[in-house]
């Protein structure tokens, strides 16, 4: 199977280069980092490290991650790995997502940061108060135990373009676990080992953004109560 990894970055010209280095080449046959209206050397760093960049001048999270897959709507590719560009997750153990999808068929794997290895500090209460409340909503709701909304996942291309991602900002995540669960996709949660990331959180590192993304992920789940797709 032929497997793709979208990035989005914002600033993260400190750590691009790392993430894209340890991406394991014999695994992946396109790294696809989507510039996310960055500052700073991100774009540069990210293309020296050998990644397709792209330009998303619409601030978010998934608008990023939608224009990668549409980057890859011309491409051939079986999986989709999305990954996030600030070095917190451990692109060397992409393995343990793909694994399940290409020996045991499943459709959907996300990289759980609860259930495995974290380095102390690095997954704060505040960036796991969307993950509780989401995780609680979709097992109520939809009978899919999430323990996270972790970025680093991967999912078969056709099951995503089935999927008719929408969300362009922090509901992104939660979008794809709440439609994949309704689908009722063959789905599983992996541990993965996490770290403190490289630099500051756009979204968990102030109060403003991890207010903005509770609301904005728990708005998402009232919608798809209510919306059929």
């Amino acid at each position: 199977m032929k497997v793709a990894i979208v990035i989005p970055a914002y600033n993260e010209e400190a750590s691009i280069g790392k993430v894209i280095g340890d991406i394991p080449g014999d695994v992946v046959s396109k790294i696809i980092v989507v510039n996310n209206n960055s500052s700073d050397n991100t774009a540069q760093n990210a293309a020296a490290a050998g990644a397709i960049v792209l330009t998303e001048k619409m601030q978010g999270y998934g608008a990023s991650c939608l224009n990668g897959i549409n980057y890859l709507k011309t491409k051939q590719c079986d999986i989709i790995v999305f990954l996030d560009g600030d070095y917190s997750d451990y692109p060397e153990e992409i393995n343990l997502l793909l694994d399940p999808i290409i020996n045991k068929d499943y459709d959907f794997v996300v990289g759980s940061r609860v259930l495995g290895k974290r380095e102390k500090g690095a997954l704060p209460l505040q960036s796991r108060i969307g993950s509780i409340i989401a995780g609680y909503l979709i097992k109520v709701i939809w009978g899919v135990p999430y323990t996270d909304l972790g970025p680093f996942r991967a999912i078969k291309y056709d099951r995503l373009t089935e999927l008719n991602m929408k969300d362009k900002w922090y509901g992104w995540t939660v979008e794809m676990q709440i439609k994949a669960a309704k689908k009722k996709y063959k789905i599983l949660e992996v541990p993965v080992s996490y770290r403190k990331r490289i630099g500051k959180s756009k979204v968990t590192g102030t109060v403003k953004g991890t207010v903005m993304a509770s609301i904005i992920i728990i708005k998402t789940i009232i919608k798809y109560i209510f919306v059929d797709e």
